[in-house]
């Protein structure tokens, strides 16, 4: 998902360079929303998987 974020983000400084706005504010929203998709997964995978750690340990 992080790998999808980065290839919208380039997308949308390409588009931005080349005076494209609306596809460059378009690609900057899909980037921005998989990046936070990607933070609060990841938050949720690293909690789990501490928890899961301590269970094991006791």
């Amino acid at each position: 998902m992080l790998k999808w974020a980065l290839i919208f983000a380039i997308v949308a400084i390409v588009a931005a360079a080349l005076g494209f706005g609306g596809i460059a504010g378009a690609a900057a929203g899909i980037a921005k929303f998989l990046f936070f998709l990607f933070v609060i997964g990841f938050v949720i995978f690293l909690v789990l998987g501490l928890m899961a750690g301590r269970k094991l340990t006791r």
